[in-house]
């Protein structure tokens, strides 16, 4: 983990809060308490998330997301915002300019870095080329278009958490996907917040047993994940 950080808050208390449970993390911080130069330092400095508060001295956060979206060098990087209690029409603005997800104040620190960790996996995903539509391997297909599965030339009912959890695994590469990972995949990232990672384990059990002798190519990595074995 060396992704770089770059934080927008004018409350120091707060930044340094954050600055110090970010770098215990692994992650490189930027802290800014003033939004005027924050499109500027991005620029230069070339983060992999901005977290930004609303309420700033110089430029609002808002107006900020305005310049990072208008900015071609910048537009790319995802942020996160954060919002006081009151503040829902501008979480909605916000939203709706580009930003990729949103902390209400008071945030526990925990939580902070679950949607820190969320954010950066998903913009990863996206920058990698996007999964083929129709997948292959042995006595399984899959058609991501026609959200279908075939074992055996025969149609395979899934469930809709079934379906994403088979295509992220096939689509890997062999790459060891972890359950938080998976979760985010087969649910929403704000559910995901919620669900026990076991709930992955309990789904995958039952995909298993749905695939029959496939089933044996979705691999358990010991303490940590899922990789599919497509040999």
């Amino acid at each position: 983990m060396n992704e770089k950080i770059m934080v927008v808050e004018d409350e120091k208390d707060i930044a340094r809060m954050i600055d110090y449970n970010l770098k215990k993390e692994g992650y490189r911080t930027v802290v800014l308490h003033d939004g005027s130069f924050a499109a500027l330092t991005a620029a230069k400095e070339r983060p992999d998330l901005l977290l930004l508060d609303l309420m700033l001295p110089g430029l609002d956060g808002l107006e900020v997301c305005r310049r990072f979206k208008a900015d071609a060098r910048i537009s790319a990087i995802p942020i996160i915002m954060l919002t006081a209690k009151g503040e829902e029409s501008d979480k909605v603005l916000g939203l709706g300019l580009g930003a990729d997800d949103y902390v209400t104040k008071p945030f526990g620190v925990k939580e902070l870095l679950a949607r820190v960790k969320a954010v950066l996996r998903r913009a990863a995903r996206a920058e990698k080329a996007p999964a083929p539509e129709k997948l292959k391997c042995g006595a399984l297909e899959l058609d991501a278009a026609k959200v279908e599965v075939r074992l055996k030339g025969a149609p395979l009912e899934l469930t809709a958490k079934e379906f994403e959890l088979l295509k992220a695994l096939m689509a890997s590469g062999d790459r060891v996907l972890s359950r938080e990972e998976l979760l985010e995949i087969a649910w929403d990232m704000d559910a995901a917040m919620e669900v026990e990672t076991r709930t992955v384990d309990v789904h995958i059990g039952t995909l298993r047993r749905k695939l029959g002798t496939e089933g044996k190519r979705i691999v358990t990595v010991k303490n940590y994940g899922y990789r599919f074995n497509a040999s």
